[in-house]
């Protein structure tokens, strides 16, 4: 049995998860995948009543499962960043989720918002690390509200944590049969980044196979627009990451294409559509599912499923191909509408359609 925590967090995240795990369980009974969900109740409408965000004993209670399929946090009754740091944040330090995975796919030529490029040319992947950099929350304040204030917030790098994620980025590359692009700024964060190009250039001697190249941070975002066929997988710092791949999902058609996998192979990993709670939409059945649906089908191919996650990705393309869509993709459609329609494209697909 595979245990799935399921938080569907706020606003549309309830919607959209729906719709993932609809695509789930049917192939848990078609296929016996032996996936168990259970809901946990976190988001603003707790915090908002009771104060707690993430208590301990959830926590502890989370450990017992293999993986957490995450709708969307943020509300706008509750400050921003208190959700997003006491749940979101929260759960990859505590797993220590150091990989975050963000495919940047385009599915149909006609989401794509570069001149004279398409499916062929929009197609990589971002391995951003999760747990380190800027986001540590390493620094402070001095002598806070006057006109002296001194804020400081220092960017971590371990050569562990660096080691670990070039590492799983060749080994991805590899496997993808793919180039590997570093992305960095060592020509300014000459500390920090100096060690992500050792670390890059010493474990390249273990992967002669992978092609390997690197540009600096405000080079990629241009290469991004101009010639994105020139990536398969790019590895890069949390920051960065976080950056570039907000690029990357407007690339591949808008955030409701966008999934992201929070990762630890040897603990529990997380996956979650990439856009936010849309609280003006919520309760509309008119949010977007994709994103969801894609999460899930990550899922699968974290649990090794992955001829099962293909053919979630070929539906996904088939809906977008018949405009079989919510409104702000350019269809008529419900949310719930369109998890029936992937569903409908899935049995096709296995049946031989």
């Amino acid at each position: 049995m595979t245990r799935v925590a399921v938080i569907p967090g706020d606003g549309i995240g309830r919607e959209v998860v729906s719709e993932g795990i609809k695509v789930l369980n049917y192939f848990n009974k078609r296929e016996h995948l032996g996936f168990d969900f259970t809901e946990f109740d976190l988001g603003a409408k707790r915090y908002l009543q009771t104060g707690e965000l993430l208590p301990a004993h959830i926590l502890k209670e989370l450990e017992t499962y293999q993986a957490i399929f995450l709708g969307a946090v943020g509300d706008p009754d509750v400050p921003p960043g208190i959700l997003e740091q006491g749940i979101l944040l929260k759960l990859r330090f505590y797993f220590d989720q150091y990989i975050n995975l963000r495919p940047v796919v385009l599915y149909h030529d006609r989401f794509s918002p570069l001149k004279n490029k398409g499916v062929a040319e929009i197609n990589f992947t971002v391995i951003r690390e999760n747990t380190e950099g800027i986001y540590c929350g390493v620094g402070g304040f001095l002598k806070k509200g006057t006109p002296d204030e001194i804020a400081t917030q220092e960017m971590i790098s371990t050569r562990k944590g660096v080691d670990r994620i070039i590492k799983y980025a060749f080994e991805y590359a590899r496997e993808a049969e793919g180039k590997l692009t570093l992305c960095d700024k060592s020509n300014v964060l000459t500390y920090a980044h100096n060690l992500w190009q050792r670390a890059f250039q010493e474990l390249a001697q273990n992967y002669r196979d992978v092609k390997t190249d690197h540009f600096l941070i405000d080079a990629i975002t241009m290469k991004m627009v101009r010639n994105p066929e020139i990536f398969d997988v790019i590895v890069t710092c949390n920051i960065f990451g976080d950056i570039i791949t907000d690029l990357g999902a407007e690339l591949q058609g808008g955030m409701g294409l966008a999934v992201s996998g929070n990762i630890n192979p040897e603990s529990v990993s997380m996956f979650e559509p990439v856009h936010g709670s849309a609280p003006d939409i919520a309760g509309k059945n008119i949010a977007n599912p994709l994103a969801a649906i894609l999460a899930a089908a990550m899922m699968l191919k974290h649990f090794k499923h992955h001829q099962l996650a293909t053919v979630v990705e070929r539906a996904v393309s088939e809906v977008l191909d018949k405009n079989e869509v919510t409104p702000d993709l350019g269809g008529e459609l419900s949310t719930s509408e369109v998890g029936d329609h992937i569903l409908e494209r899935i049995k096709e697909i296995e049946d031989g359609g």
